[in-house]
């Protein structure tokens, strides 16, 4: 990912948030094949002081079979939202500016492998489970199915384990950009009906 140093985010705190915030990633493999991409939840563990990334693919999708060429690469994208030249003040005072685009997103690269053993299946189940029911008000949890009919289910998927070589952390918030140009951009952000404008308009005015 190319990243300018204006936009490089290093922070493991924030790169953990864009992390966790981002829901849906995308695994990527390279393959004799040729690429093969797959959106699913992800999720970030620690283990042994080592960044670890964890999910599971159907058992059907072909990309767990095909050996993957070097390093794997899961896409995590966060908020992103069109920026229109006018809402910069600099086009009321010489009009030189160009539509972009303002977001964050990380990229991990590791070697994925690929599991089948049903206890660590189930972990990563209810891991993931409890990730995204924690801020229901009556969270589900995979004990609240019959266990025959969990341990079945698990037989269709295949798990996945990536440990984390490098991170690239990316957040594009018009920091090359006048305090103006940003305020503009922020204020026009927040006035917009997408919630995704909304939260990058939240967090331009938390980075300044």
């Amino acid at each position: 990912m190319y990243v300018p140093a204006a936009f490089r985010e290093d922070d493991p705190a924030e790169i953990r948030r864009i992390i966790d915030a981002a829901r849906l990633a995308t695994l990527i493999t390279a393959t004799a094949e040729g690429l093969v991409a797959t959106p699913l939840p992800l999720f970030l563990a620690e283990e042994d002081g080592r960044a670890v990334i964890y999910g599971h693919v159907a058992r059907a999708n072909p990309q767990w079979r095909l050996a993957p060429i070097g390093e794997a690469l899961a896409i995590f994208q966060g908020p992103e939202a069109y920026v229109t030249p006018s809402w910069y003040a600099a086009k009321q005072e010489h009009g030189r500016v160009v539509p972009t685009w303002n977001y964050e997103a990380v990229h991990a690269y590791g070697p994925v492998e690929f599991f089948t053993d049903e206890d660590r299946l189930r972990d990563v189940v209810t891991r993931l489970t409890d990730l995204h029911e924690q801020p229901r008000a009556a969270p589900w949890a995979v004990t609240d199915a019959p266990a025959d009919f969990i341990t079945a289910h698990l037989k269709g998927i295949v798990g996945l384990r990536l440990p984390v070589t490098r991170m690239e952390g990316k957040r594009k918030l018009s920091q090359n950009r006048s305090a103006a140009d940003r305020e503009g951009v922020a204020r026009g952000l927040g006035e917009s009906a997408r919630e995704g404008d909304r939260v990058l308009s939240a967090l331009m005015r938390q980075d300044r």
